[in-house]
């Protein structure tokens, strides 16, 4: 049970700015070149705004307008609200690929905090590694923190259909490949794609956090699905600004709200709304933030039995503002409440359990919001598959994925890296066809190096020529949660490091068994060990800057993919002055 702090009381700012010694006077007297007066440095909590807006993430392009109305929260809240500019991993921009620098934007969220006067923070995030880098770096200082994203796009269209963003991507690009769609076409669709301020306006990973973060109790109940443009996403931030505040006089931490329990509730809401298998290696990473032991195996054990009940792209056919005005995830969260698979008393950032947040909310449309009868699939959640191939784990979403291909044996077409693909995949004489099951190799977080969302291989053309739209798919890399398809991810041990992946042969026969969690290749342990002990690294060494600190301590996707030094260890807020 959760007990409040005294008020008043002395916070961690008044280190900084309490008192008339020299180095007091010497930090405070700076802030004062802005226009602060005095007054403002009398104790009141000090909360910084860590904001992850920048040109260069459009995702994030609208959030220094909403950092206003956070500010305005705190103001009328009697706080001292200061904006922080911090690390932005976009996902539309970063190469290789932003989830190598989910752990640095972590790292630097945590310095920020740890080393400047705030007594609570509010992490402005949405594009999808901003959220989990910005809830790491907060869980590992363990001060007072909330959450507020930017909001979806609204919805697109594109001749009479609605367009999801990332999801019409994958599907449009394979309709050019297949002859279906000409390139005049798909550049004219291009405009249909990203028609609002906000993130993907699919169920993909960013829409899959935000619902994360609430289904944790880190974001105030409704959060997850206000779109970016609507004006209930202003009174959204301006409320968060407000209640951080209070949480700060109540000294509610992170720790005090991501429990264990928040952490299975989480991953059951995954399952409802058809998530993003990327939220397996986020919610593994922040966990370990706070010293929770969450395993590939909770995400079998609690996703399991849970039906996907959101009929969302890319698993079913609306986007994220038809969420919205169904009742968005407080809906889905009393839907599970009710099922019995939710721990109803699980704190959330307002203060309230998350059963008194949402018990009484409605829902608005039960062709968006499902009922469990008619859910998209009973048996939801993430897959975690097992075997001579996975021995750590490899991961599948059902929800996603061809019903017909869940138990599949075939020929083993491989690619040793993401290049290697290129240069093969459009070449009819590729010895190929829907049968076989196209593996790729050297893409997991030390391979890419990073683990890009390269999984979801597209299909070669002469078999999409025959109207075929989906194959089985295996690699060690991630897959864009907009994506689609029969697709076997986060393979592990990965093939940089020597797993079993690295030694997959053309023509190996490999065994795909969902019902069963199992992922084998049919050759004997014999054969395996002999392959293992020849094998050789194929990929080069980084040799400087951050990309040798990632390769040198990026640990494995089946625990999160976190830097090793990194996980489980919470420091001391407040640092030493050094004047």
């Amino acid at each position: 049970m959760f007990k409040k702090a005294e008020w008043p009381r002395k916070l961690r700012s008044q280190e900084w700015y309490g008192g008339t010694s020299r180095d007091v006077i010497y930090h405070r007297g700076w802030m004062k070149n802005q226009g602060h007066p005095h007054d403002l440095f009398d104790g009141r909590p000090v909360i910084g705004i860590l904001n992850t807006w920048s040109d260069m993430t459009p995702c994030n392009g609208h959030l220094r307008e909403l950092a206003e109305k956070v500010k305005a929260g705190v103001w009328e809240a009697g706080g001292f609200p200061m904006e922080v500019p911090v690390f932005s991993a976009s996902e539309n921009t970063f190469r290789p690929t932003a989830m190598m620098y989910r752990n640095l934007a972590a790292l630097a969220v945590e310095e920020a905090i740890r080393g400047q006067p705030m007594d609570g923070c509010v992490l402005m995030v949405g594009c999808d590694k901003t959220t989990p880098s910005l809830i790491m770096g907060a869980a590992s200082v363990d001060l007072p923190s909330i959450v507020v994203t930017g909001g979806p796009m609204l919805n697109g269209y594109f001749r009479g259909e609605r367009v999801g963003s990332g999801t019409h991507l994958w599907k449009f690009s394979e309709m050019v490949k297949a002859g279906e769609m000409t390139q005049a076409e798909f550049l004219e669709a291009e405009a249909s794609m990203s028609r609002s301020s906000g993130t993907c306006n699919t169920m993909g990973t960013a829409s899959t956090m935000a619902s994360m973060a609430e289904a944790l109790g880190m974001a105030l109940s409704g959060n997850a699905a206000i779109p970016g443009v609507d004006s209930r996403r202003k009174v959204m931030a301006q409320l968060t600004g407000r209640r951080i505040v209070q949480m700060v006089k109540d000294d509610l931490k992170p720790s005090d709200i991501m429990t264990k329990q928040a952490f299975e509730n989480a991953i059951r809401t995954n399952a409802a709304i058809g998530g993003s298998t990327n939220a397996v290696i986020h919610l593994l990473a922040m966990a370990g933030r706070v010293g929770i032991d969450l395993t590939l195996d909770d995400w079998d054990r609690c996703g399991r039995d849970v039906p996907t009940i959101v009929n969302l792209m890319p698993s079913g056919k609306y986007l994220m503002e038809e969420f919205f005005y169904a009742g968005g995830l407080p809906v889905v969260l009393k839907r599970l409440g009710e099922a019995g698979l939710l721990h109803k008393d699980a704190l959330t950032v307002s203060g309230e359990t998350m059963w008194d947040e949402v018990k009484d909310v409605v829902n608005w449309n039960e062709d968006v919001i499902l009922p469990a009868e008619k859910a998209l699939t009973q048996s939801g959640g993430i897959v975690v598959l097992r075997g001579n191939l996975a021995p750590k784990g490899a991961v599948l979403k059902p929800s996603a994925a061809s019903p017909h291909l869940l138990t599949h044996r075939g020929r083993a077409v491989v690619f040793e890296d993401i290049d290697d693909y290129k240069a093969k995949i459009n070449d009819d004489n590729l010895d190929i066809d829907e049968t076989c099951v196209m593996v790729m190799k050297n893409c997991g977080p030390k391979g890419y190096p990073g683990m890009a969302e390269v999984g979801n291989m597209g299909l070669p053309p002469k078999v999409l020529k025959k109207g075929i739209t989906d194959m089985v798919r295996i690699s060690d890399a991630r897959m864009s949660g907009t994506a689609y398809g029969t697709v076997v991810l986060h393979t592990s041990p990965e093939a940089a490091v020597g797993g079993p992946l690295a030694v997959i042969k053309n023509g190996d026969m490999i065994e795909l068994d969902v019902p069963n969690r199992r992922l084998h290749v049919d050759i004997s342990d014999e054969e395996m060990a002999r392959r293992l002990a020849e094998w050789k690294p194929q990929h080069d060494l980084p040799t400087s800057g951050y990309a040798w600190l990632h390769q040198q301590h990026v640990q494995g996707a089946d625990t999160g993919a976190d830097l090793d030094f990194l996980k489980g260890c919470r420091g001391s807020a407040v640092g030493k002055d050094s004047h």
